[in-house]
């Protein structure tokens, strides 16, 4: 029997251990993607792969597979193969089901000469040769076209580097200088969780310590039954679909999920997704892993601490050879694009049978750019990559949050606009929020962003979009959103699509338009307040057209006066 006082300090101590990594890896990485839009995630891996805590704020489906990279280190190096001082990268696909810039860097971490944990760190590299560079391309057609494939190699043994190794790397990738800044900030961030976790283990003791992680796990374990056991034995079923695999993009892709709850556990089925594709949309099968622990936690302990004891009652049916469990030589470049529609979809299984807890669908896209060419003023090569947030559909209590990254990306931040034309010869010319984007709704969804890129020079631009056809749905009477949409604006004023781009160059004087999708609304708008929809068009976030059409509200234009005689009819038509 754990003392409890020192279960919670265990408890406590694991998590804020992982948050001090985090802080280490933000402060000296030289990737914007790391340091600003905080594109990582921090773990304590135990050897057998089973995550003992995170980091606060760790993307979601980047925890999913991180012991996979652990145990595939065991698996080539055996228990015995590790000794202080030892470094391992990983980015193997067959493994992390990624694509090759997420790169995992982990250390081994001794207490009395016993193989204890791995501190470990995936982070998004810019580049690892190939076609990788940036988010990688959409022309992308196996694996070999992506970039160096690394699996558990120990790019320092003892604390000596490999420089054979360190060197083959360097002289494969584009920008050395950010991948190395960013694999120093990585090791220095393990060399941190191996030194707190040596003082947790020096002040408890093994024995202690391990009593107490296998009670976390218990403790969160029985949480999440609970959870589970609170929502009506079923099968439920819902489908969706993807734009394209960025090969044939006219031809959409079937998502469909089926949901089993019975008793205390909850299995997520994938058997009818779409089998792997040619195009590069494809993950492996930590993909649907990764899709069904987000949504689990989502309906069960959305703020809990992360570890692997909550997710013991979640099963997940997945066949080999699937467009979330494809197999080698697949392309896996874009393997993160489907998966925010993916958990869309396996909540909107549970909306019926959970109303007051299940949200409007969100933007449902993983959108980023990438802008690079060579900086004719610092005159060296320049790479930009941009995330950018959308909508939150709206809940059963309350509007969607407006402008955030999508629910696969946990806390991701936007590139901020200062730090892009500081560091990059670009000219954000514009970031700001979509009017009307978000679903009209008792609740209203959140508001996508639109941002407008021009260059001080020619630069070229990849974009690799979805969720452009397929709406954030609402809910019970809500409205859909608007979806995501992108144009380049050419210098003699035509406009083409820029959802699927790549090595385009833009031209000085060019400009290049993205509009991120908004959130669905949840019940029906007419029963929106009128006050909050006079609000809403005061503030920009519905205009005077959307108010009096879809929540029968009729405004001044100028003066933002209610018409009451005219909202009491426009109402009383529905």
């Amino acid at each position: 029997m754990v003392n409890p006082i020192t279960l919670e300090v265990v408890r406590n101590a694991l998590v804020a251990h992982a948050d001090e990594m985090a802080t280490v890896l933000c402060r000296t990485a030289y990737n914007m993607m790391i340091f600003e839009v905080r594109d990582y995630c921090v773990g304590i891996v135990d050897p057998d792969g089973n995550i003992v805590a995170q980091n606060t704020g760790g993307l979601p489906i980047f925890l999913a597979d991180l012991g996979a990279a652990v145990k595939g280190a065991i698996d080539i190096h055996g228990r015995d193969g590790f000794e202080p001082g030892d470094v391992l990268i990983s980015n193997d696909p067959r493994l992390c089901g990624q694509h090759l810039n997420n790169v995992v860097v982990f250390t081994p971490f001794f207490h009395e000469g016993e193989l204890i944990a791995f501190p470990a760190l995936r982070a998004h590299w810019v580049d690892v040769g190939g076609g990788s560079r940036g988010f990688g391309s959409t022309q992308s057609r196996e694996l070999f076209d992506e970039g160096l494939q690394i699996c558990a190699v120990k790019a320092y043994r003892a604390g000596k580097p490999n420089e054979d190794l360190l060197r083959l790397i360097r002289d494969n990738i584009r920008f050395p200088e950010s991948s190395f800044g960013d694999l120093r900030a990585q090791i220095a961030g393990c060399r941190l969780g191996e030194r707190r976790l040596g003082e947790l283990w020096k002040r408890y003791g093994a024995i202690t310590m391990r009593a107490c992680i296998h009670a976390i796990w218990d403790q969160s374990e029985k949480l999440a039954r609970a959870a589970v056991r609170a929502i009506p034995d079923g099968v439920y079923e819902a489908s969706s679909y993807m734009d394209h695999d960025f090969l044939a993009l006219d031809e959409t892709l079937p998502i469909q999920v089926r949901v089993i709850v019975a008793g205390d556990e909850m299995t997520v089925d994938f058997s009818r997704l779409p089998a792997q594709r040619k195009g590069p949309i494809n993950s492996g099968e930590s993909g649907a892993i990764a899709a069904a622990r987000v949504a689990f936690k989502c309906v069960t302990q959305p703020n809990g601490v992360v570890n692997e004891g909550e997710m013991r009652p979640l099963k997940v049916i997945i066949p080999s050879g699937t467009m979330l469990s494809a197999v080698a030589p697949a392309p896996l470049t874009f393997w993160s694009a489907s998966l925010p529609t993916v958990i869309d979809t396996i909540l909107k299984a549970l909306a019926d049978v959970l109303p007051d807890r299940i949200p409007a669908a969100h933007k449902g896209d993983m959108s980023g750019i990438a802008m690079y060419g060579r900086d004719e003023r610092r005159k060296r090569p320049f790479i930009c990559l941009n995330i950018f947030g959308g909508g939150f559909g709206a809940k059963p209590d309350g509007d969607g949050v407006s402008g955030v990254v999508s629910v696969c990306q946990g806390g991701v931040h936007n590139a901020p606009v200062e730090v892009q034309e500081a560091y990059y010869p670009l000219t954000i010319e514009a970031h700001r929020l979509r009017i009307d984007s978000g679903g009209a709704g008792l609740y209203r969804g959140g508001l996508g962003a639109e941002i407008v890129v021009a260059g001080e020079q020619e630069f070229f631009m990849d974009t690799h979009l979805q969720r452009t056809k397929l709406a954030p749905w609402g809910l019970h009477g809500g409205g859909d959103a608007m979806p995501m949409d992108a144009v380049m604006e050419r210098l003699d004023g035509t406009t083409v699509s820029a959802v699927a781009l790549d090595k385009q160059p833009v031209l000085p004087g060019e400009r290049v338009i993205v509009r991120a999708g908004g959130g669905g609304g949840y019940g029906d708008p007419f029963e929106r307040p009128v006050e909050r929809v006079q609000r809403d068009v005061i503030e920009g976030s519905v205009s005077v057209r959307t108010a009096r059409e879809l929540y029968g509200v009729a405004i001044d234009a100028a003066l933002f006066t209610i018409d009451e005689a005219a909202t009491r009819q426009l109402r009383a038509r529905k």
